[in-house]
């Protein structure tokens, strides 16, 4: 057995890489197991490589509407095995990248499966071979993985989850996807600009419901204009792939049941938890549907053992991660860390046009007895936005009518995915609405909506 190390992290995602990073420069001596890919999950094969391809699928929209701008461009077409390719050498830059950030931080690294073989220790193994690893403590972020449909288990062929969809091995010409949350709404995207047909299934009654009301009804009707055919309130009933294609029985809003066919289908209904075989019946740790119970500073119910990112409680985003990562790092290291609140969380979905959101909902703010003042200021209104010829979108501001806080922000259109901070620290650190209105926001630039959309929650906005 080699020396015990001060921190074990098992799982090197957004959330283990991080919290190994902070654990090391508070000076504990730092071990991490990962058994693939330095990154993650996150890095190799979800956040990042995801919005190479969007972005591959961004310019050749533009190029397809050079003539809105006064260009010309003939002849435009698009090799999705180049834009694979492109893909995945960003996420080997930056894998290679999270290798070198384990060096530079003197951090040592166990390739192989890691199993919790007593409260401080993890086994690894790899090739047959065993590293067994002493640990004063021990975080656990294992990550999740996509959920199959249980009648119809994905294949990599006809039948998808994100990650064949992010090397498919041919370009889909009819494409279902199954789940309108962030994953499946950024390939449904990601195809339909690349120029496939999609047809969207959800469950529920809106895409993107966790969103607010009014962006999912701004979002369905952006994406009906751009060819896509949604479906909300309805179902899949059956899937089967053959040689050719994937037939699908599809129960509508209507209750009747309609057979189409697909060349490919893609599956986003949720994740589940990587936490089978690490050694957690062992000892005794307690779960919810699943996923670790920890308390504020990541701690599980077993001493010693911490917790973070998609196998405890959502939101499962990787900056949540990243951030548990270090709230945990600082606790390990006798620190005394703030708490995380989830509702100071931002959520980011980068399909076309795109969404951010933080905080509350306006039915969740009203839900839980909150009087509020709502602003909503469109994109139309804006300088910068028309002179992008990204004119449509808006940003919503939910205020507490009696203490001004700002309770949440809800935005929908071109580059919200970094406007979503500016509401985020605001919400972090506690400002009310005159912290908003005095604060002089430059132009001509997009944020300016930001600004008019607090002013309008007081009848203030200037510009609409």
């Amino acid at each position: 057995m080699a020396d015990p190390f001060d921190l074990i992290v098992l799982g090197s995602g957004p959330g283990g890489y991080v919290a190994a990073i902070r654990a090391s420069q508070l000076g504990l001596k730092v071990a991490i197991v990962e058994r693939e890919l330095l990154g993650g999950i996150c890095l190799n094969w979800g956040c990042i490589p995801t919005k190479a391809l969007l972005r591959s699928a961004e310019i050749y929209h533009y190029m397809q509407h050079a003539k809105d701008y006064g260009l010309v461009a003939d002849g435009i077409s698009a090799d999705i095995a180049a834009v694979v390719k492109r893909s995945r050498g960003v996420a080997k830059q930056l894998n290679q990248g999270v290798t070198h950030l384990m060096k530079k931080n003197k951090i040592t690294v166990f390739m192989g499966d890691g199993t919790l073989t007593a409260a401080n220790q993890i086994t690894v193994t790899k090739d047959g071979k065993s590293d067994v690893l002493s640990g004063k403590n021990i975080i656990l972020a294992t990550g999740a993985r996509a959920r199959d449909l249980p009648f119809a288990p994905a294949d990599g062929e006809r039948i998808w989850t994100y990650r064949h969809a992010m090397v498919p091995p041919e370009m889909p010409t009819k494409l279902l996807v199954i789940g309108s949350g962030a994953i499946g709404i950024e390939f449904a995207s990601f195809y339909n600009d690349m120029g496939a047909e999609v047809t969207v299934v959800e469950m529920l009654d809106r895409v993107v419901p966790v969103e607010d009301a009014d962006v999912s009804a701004f979002l369905e009707k952006a994406l009906k204009k751009q060819g896509m055919t949604i479906m909300t309130s309805a179902g899949v009933e059956s899937l089967k792939a053959t040689a050719t294609g994937v037939t699908a029985a599809i129960k509508g809003s209507d209750g009747k049941v309609a057979t189409s066919e697909f060349s490919h289908c893609i599956v986003a209904i949720g994740i589940v938890p990587n936490t089978e075989n690490i050694g957690l019946d062992a000892l005794g740790v307690a779960t919810d549907r699943g996923f670790l119970k920890t308390d504020a500073m990541c701690r599980t119910n077993v001493p010693g053992l911490y917790a973070i990112g998609d196998i405890t409680a959502p939101p499962w985003l990787a900056h949540k991660a990243s951030h548990e990562g270090v709230i945990a790092a600082e606790a390990i290291a006798g620190n005394h860390p703030h708490a995380m609140d989830p509702l100071n969380i931002p959520g980011c979905t980068y399909c076309h046009p795109q969404i951010a959101s933080v905080g509350l909902t306006e039915a969740k703010a009203k839900a839980a007895g909150y009087e509020v003042k709502v602003g909503n200021f469109p994109f139309i209104g804006n300088g910068k936005a028309i002179a992008l010829g990204e004119a449509e979108g808006f940003v919503k501001t939910v205020f507490d009518a009696k203490t001004g806080e700002l309770l949440g922000a809800h935005m929908i259109g071109a580059e919200v995915t970094e406007l979503i901070q500016g509401y985020t620290i605001g919400k972090t650190a506690e400002l009310v609405e005159a912290d908003f209105m005095e604060s002089v926001f430059p132009h001509p630039t997009l944020s300016e909506m930001m600004h008019e959309s607090v002013l309008g929650a007081y009848g203030r906005a200037l510009h609409i």
